[in-house]
């Protein structure tokens, strides 16, 4: 306890923790910004929030993106929030709009509709919550749906992705591709859908 309020007991540390209560994932320039520290200070912090498991660290291409261990560290920090202070208006990203709905990452579904989708599939019980296995529901719900993924390939069947502009995963893999075109199909994708209602 005494090492995990050592590693919490800095400001900007703190900033950093609290930036990441909105569950997205940030760049450590972005992270620095929000700090209002130099990006070596705030590389030096992420190093001992790393440490401490307290963040972790996300590989997306060439960029690093950090957010929370866990919902136990989140359920702390907003129980610490609770006493000391209220949570400021989160920070966030400007990103296009029209690249915000939908698009495509690679050959599947990225974008506000993208995480929508994964959620739902979490929620449902159609997919794990590490968004690495399909359940046994999953299957036979998705079989309904014309959707078979027991397709020889090397590409893991199903698997978390970080959404860029919505810094949430959506789901990647062949699974993620195989809904892409399954939506395409059936909706087109319509704007004005919200794809995630069809689960």
């Amino acid at each position: 306890m005494a090492a995990l309020a050592a590693a919490m007991s800095d400001a900007s540390r703190m900033k950093i923790l609290c930036a990441l209560m909105d569950g997205k994932a940030w760049t450590a320039t972005e992270l620095s910004v929000i700090a209002d520290i130099a990006p070596s200070t705030t590389s030096a912090h992420l190093s001992r929030l790393l440490k401490a498991n307290l963040v972790v660290c996300l590989a997306q291409g060439r960029h690093r993106y950090f957010r929370l261990y866990s919902s136990n560290v989140a359920a702390l920090l907003e129980n610490m929030m609770g006493i000391t202070f209220q949570v400021s208006s989160p920070s966030r990203t400007k990103v296009p709009k029209e690249l915000l709905r939908a698009r495509t990452c690679y050959d599947h579904l990225a974008g506000e509709i993208a995480v929508k989708l994964y959620d739902s599939l979490v929620r449902n019980n159609w997919m794990d919550s590490e968004g690495k296995e399909l359940t046994v529901q999953g299957q036979e719900k998705l079989l309904q749906l014309g959707i078979n993924i027991d397709a020889k390939t090397r590409r893991k069947k199903c698997c978390p992705c970080l959404d860029w502009s919505e810094r949430k995963f959506h789901v990647g893999g062949h699974l993620g591709a195989s809904l892409l075109s399954f939506l395409k199909v059936m909706t087109g994708l319509k704007e004005s859908l919200d794809i995630a209602k069809l689960l």
